[in-house]
């Protein structure tokens, strides 16, 4: 596959970098090893010399002494330690050279500093002892025996001649210091040839496989290109020729076989085309018949909708609820009384109302449908409903609950009737079709959506017989009422849900019902929180 070629052709090629340089650091590595030891056949080379410059001033102090000549004894100790921490250096540095991993010649020369060193350390100490012993000579003494004894004492101290030891030492340590420095050298050269062999052969590689795969994809990538300006120009008969069993090879079949169903698609679609123009041309002679008939539906759906502004139920049983509730038991004090008839007039305000929208719905008018906005506490209408919706629930053994308010007013900008309107035909529906026994709950609280303004969430509850899937949504349709409420509940003409959609919408607002079969519905209003200047509404928290 061609995936594989280039991973093991980025793989090889990283590889070989690797090992490029690492072969670069192991030569770099002896290359400064080999300057290492030549530095320090360097320090060697100098410190022989310096130890035999210290011979000879210890010399020329010896003649002075016998000269008489004023010579310090502590000028004498100052050269005698200074040719001690000579050797001692030499000491370090021999030992240096013996640390390190040698071979041959440079092992043996190893064991012949070591020698000399021992060497040169009793002819130190017998330079000491001599130097230590030297007298002036007596005014009529004669200088050349005393000059020659002098002469054996610094160049044979222990009977070793010390002066050819040093001479030989230095030229040897000089030979070695320039053996090192070729050797480094040469190290150097060989890392410089090895890292521009290897740079080569690398940039050598890469050309090639630039080329190869250069080659590779110049074809399929251009059959490919042809194939997606074909399709782009619609000539779905263009079939790409790559018959390979690379990626290249698996796109061009994917996209021949998608060639192939557009072509078949776009016949069938030809042929559906036909076969609809040859439809529409059939019954528009049907249609034509058919508006004299729907002109006619049309009257008596008019006429459906005046008599259903007449048998409106909520309200009414509203209102007997509130009787039942106010005749039933002991009498009661006045003002239990006064607040039943408050709330009976109230919701024969809200009837009259609901039958004057009614009528515009008759009229296929519901944007009409008037509103006042204003700022307003959204808590006064939730509670006027829910009163009114315990009239009812009453009468339906079902229980009407509500989760506390907040103890802050909630701002809208609203038709309080308006609102009052939309969650008792939500409240309504939750109380017809729940089951005896059951319970309605209404709960709101603030929502914050993402990139949106504020938010009041109002949420109606109920556990009753829920909305079939395929049903859900056509709830908000005029008319509509499924299968399950009709056997329910017989009454009702299926424009509840059709109002308060629109309400919530002459809101700023929204309606979406959840609901499962058999396991209740929850409606959700979500209305904008009003955020204007508070000293303008007439609300009180």
């Amino acid at each position: 596959m061609f995936r594989t070629k280039l991973t093991l052709a980025l793989a090889g090629l990283g590889l070989a970098s690797a090992l490029q340089g690492a072969v670069a650091l192991w030569r770099l590595g002896e290359a400064d090893h080999q300057v290492q030891r030549g530095r320090v056949a360097s320090d060697i080379h100098v410190a022989f010399v310096e130890l035999s410059v210290a011979k000879q001033r210890l010399r020329s102090w010896a003649a002075q002494r016998e000269a008489n000549a004023g010579a310090d004894p502590a000028q004498r100790e100052l050269l005698l330690a200074d040719m001690r921490q000579t050797l001692g250096r030499l000491d370090g540095l021999t030992r240096q050279t013996s640390g390190s991993p040698a071979a041959g010649s440079a092992a043996a020369q190893v064991s012949q500093r070591a020698d000399v060193l021992a060497r040169l350390q009793k002819a130190v100490d017998a330079l000491e002892i001599a130097s230590r012993d030297i007298r002036p000579l007596e005014a009529d003494a004669d200088a050349r025996p005393a000059w020659q004894a002098l002469s054996d004492r610094f160049d044979r101290p222990d009977g070793d001649d010390l002066r050819t030891l040093l001479n030989d030492s230095m030229q040897r340590e000089a030979a070695a210091v320039a053996r090192e420095r070729k050797a480094a050298d040469a190290s150097l050269a060989q890392a410089r040839g090895l890292w521009a062999g290897a740079s080569a052969a690398l940039c050598l590689a890469a050309l090639l496989l630039a080329g190869y795969f250069g080659r590779a994809l110049r074809a399929p990538l251009a059959a490919l290109r042809d194939g997606v300006n074909a399709l782009h120009r619609g000539d779905l008969s263009h079939r790409i020729a790559i018959d390979s069993r690379d990626e290249f090879g698996d796109v061009a079949r994917s996209m021949n076989a998608m060639a192939s169903e557009l072509a078949q698609h776009r016949e069938r679609e030809t042929q559906a085309r036909q076969r609809l123009e040859q439809l529409v041309q059939a019954r528009t002679t049907e249609l034509s018949a058919a508006l004299a008939a729907l002109q006619q539906v049309d009257q008596r759906r008019r006429q459906l909708f005046a008599d259903v502004s007449h048998e409106l139920r909520t309200p009414a049983t509203a209102i007997r609820g509130e009787a039942q509730v106010a005749l039933r038991g002991r009498d009661k004090p006045i003002e239990e009384y006064k607040d039943s008839l408050r709330r009976v007039a109230d919701t024969a305000a809200q009837l009259g109302q609901v039958i004057d929208d009614l009528l515009v719905v008759a009229r296929e008018d519901i944007d009409a449908l008037a509103v006042r906005r204003e700022p307003i506490d959204l808590r006064d209408p939730i509670a006027a409903a829910l009163e009114q919706a315990r009239g009812l629930a009453g009468s339906q053994q079902v229980r009407v609950e509500s989760a506390p308010p907040p103890v802050h007013a909630m701002p809208v900008l609203g038709d309080a009737p308006r609102l009052q309107q939309l969650l008792a035909v939500l409240l309504d529906n939750a109380v017809r079709y729940s089951r005896p026994g059951g319970m309605v709950r209404l709960q709101v609280e603030p929502l914050q959506p993402q990139d949106q303004p504020p938010q009041w969430d109002l949420r109606v509850e109920d556990r009753g017989i829920g909305i079939a899937a395929d049903e859900l949504p056509q709830v908000f349709e005029r008319h509509f009422r499924g299968a399950q409420a009709r056997r329910h509940f017989a009454g009702g003409c299926g424009l509840g849900l059709s109002i308060a959609t629109s309400l919530a919408r002459a809101h700023g607002g929204e309606i979406t019902l959840e609901s499962t079969p058999g396991g209740g519905t929850t409606a959700r209003v979500r209305l904008p929180q009003w955020l204007g200047d508070p000293s303008a509404s007439p609300m009180t928290a």
